[in-house]
């Protein structure tokens, strides 16, 4: 995975997850909605990067 796209990943589910922690006081939901997404998208940062090392070892 290139140094731009992991970069990416983490300061977006930084952020996501940063979101979460300031709902949590507003609204439970938004907050349980932000971090799941937060996870997917850890989640899918792993994905590419094996699709990517996969491609790369064939």
């Amino acid at each position: 995975m290139s140094k731009g796209l992991s970069l990416w990943f983490s300061c977006s589910s930084i952020f996501m997850l940063g979101a979460s922690a300031i709902f949590i006081s507003y609204n439970g939901w938004i907050a349980l909605l932000l971090g799941i997404l937060a996870i997917c998208n850890i989640g899918w940062g792993f994905v590419i990067k094996a699709k990517k090392n996969r491609a790369n070892q064939s």
